[in-house]
């Protein structure tokens, strides 16, 4: 009896231990492929605004599927086809000057700092420098050149991300990529939903199929909202720097809006460009930079947002800001830029999938039990 009992065991072990050795293998290949998969989720991103565009051309005109497809495809056309005639070549133009203006603004805020400790050594030590004069020529002399290669490195990446310096070929390859399969999934969204879908068994493909659209809308409305928050952004920016007198107000309106997409990072670092040329004017102007921006981000969280995206999940700032320390370290800059609409989803999963399907499930069958 005891020899039949270990003979019945042994094949299940196997096939626990089978199953367990294709779980790694098939953890092994999504890291190794995360970089890929990070370029498809870009596409079904933006293949969801495309069907958010489509979808708001047929409910207001009420035609057909494929001719909301054209009408949408000819708008975003013309779209881009105007920034690119009227709105990029003056930004890029622009751009290069604030970046060549951001080693003066370091050197001109270290003179400023110099001096403040200056005044303050002489109202605490009288008309010597006293204690300060290490602090205050550590600050000139060893940090100025440091300050400088910083700002230099700062342009250098911004021009970078922006795609204007560096892997012009690859970063135009992958743009196709997205925008092909963007396109061939708002073209029939329905086929490539099913084979997501039959990708679990049978008994929860229904259940899947909800979990999906729920993700697609809650990305649909992520995208109307940010579209509507940037662009307010970016206007509200433009107004007041031109207030302000502030120089090279496209570039820094366009870096606000298009920053914007980053919650906490993005309007902080929109922020260095303006207050970096106002420096260069007076410094009260940088003052009066930081408390505008200040003004229209505290503007945007608490009016604009939650009056267009009061369909949208309600992230935690905590879990907004972590999961763009945890994409950032496993997609790079991309999973930055895509943290916050992964985030969207990955939370519908996590109470549709985890909470109810698993964790209330086992509840109420430790409660019958």
């Amino acid at each position: 009896m005891i020899s039949t009992s270990k003979k019945r065991t042994d094949p299940l072990k196997f096939g626990q231990w089978l199953g367990l050795v294709a779980l790694v293998a098939s953890l092994v290949l999504l890291w190794s492929i995360r970089h890929s998969l990070i370029w498809l989720f870009a596409a079904v991103v933006l293949a969801m605004g495309l069907c958010t565009l489509v979808g708001s051309i047929r409910s207001r005109f009420g035609c057909s599927r494929p001719i909301a497809l054209l009408l949408s495809l000819v708008t975003v056309t013309l779209v881009l086809a105007v920034a690119a005639t009227v709105v990029i070549p003056p930004f890029i133009d622009q751009f290069s000057q604030l970046v060549g203006k951001l080693p003066i603004a370091a050197e001109a805020l270290l003179v400023l700092i110099r001096d403040g400790l200056t005044q303050v050594s002489q109202m605490i030590y009288g008309s010597r420098d006293g204690d300060l004069s290490w602090l205050r020529d550590w600050l000139v002399d060893s940090n100025s050149d440091a300050a400088s290669g910083l700002a230099n490195r700062l342009g250098s990446g911004a021009l970078s991300l922006l795609g204007l310096a560096g892997g012009v070929g690859t970063g135009l390859l992958q743009i196709l990529f997205v925008v092909a399969v963007a396109l061939m999934m708002a073209v029939q969204p329905t086929p490539y939903l099913e084979v997501v879908v039959l990708l679990v068994p049978s008994f929860y493909r229904r259940r899947l199929r909800q979990v999906l659209v729920q993700c697609g809308d809650a990305l649909s409305a992520w995208i109307v909202g940010v579209l509507i928050s940037s662009l307010c952004v970016g206007t509200l920016a433009a107004i007041g720097l031109s207030l302000l007198g502030v120089k090279l107000v496209a570039a820094n309106a366009l870096l606000a809006g298009l920053l914007n997409v980053i919650p906490n990072i993005g309007p902080t670092l929109s922020t260095v460009f303006p207050m970096s040329v106002a420096l260069l004017d007076a410094p009260w102007k940088a003052a009066a930079v930081l408390g505008l921006y200040v003004a229209v981000q505290n503007l945007e969280s608490y009016l604009i947002t939650p009056s267009v995206m009061h369909r949208q999940l309600k992230l935690l700032p905590g879990f907004t800001l972590t999961a763009q320390l945890v994409f950032t370290v496993l997609f790079g800059p991309l999973g930055l830029l895509l943290a916050l609409p992964l985030a969207v989803c990955l939370q519908v999963i996590v109470r549709e999938v985890i909470i109810r399907d698993i964790l209330d499930q086992w509840k109420r069958v430790r409660i019958a039990g």
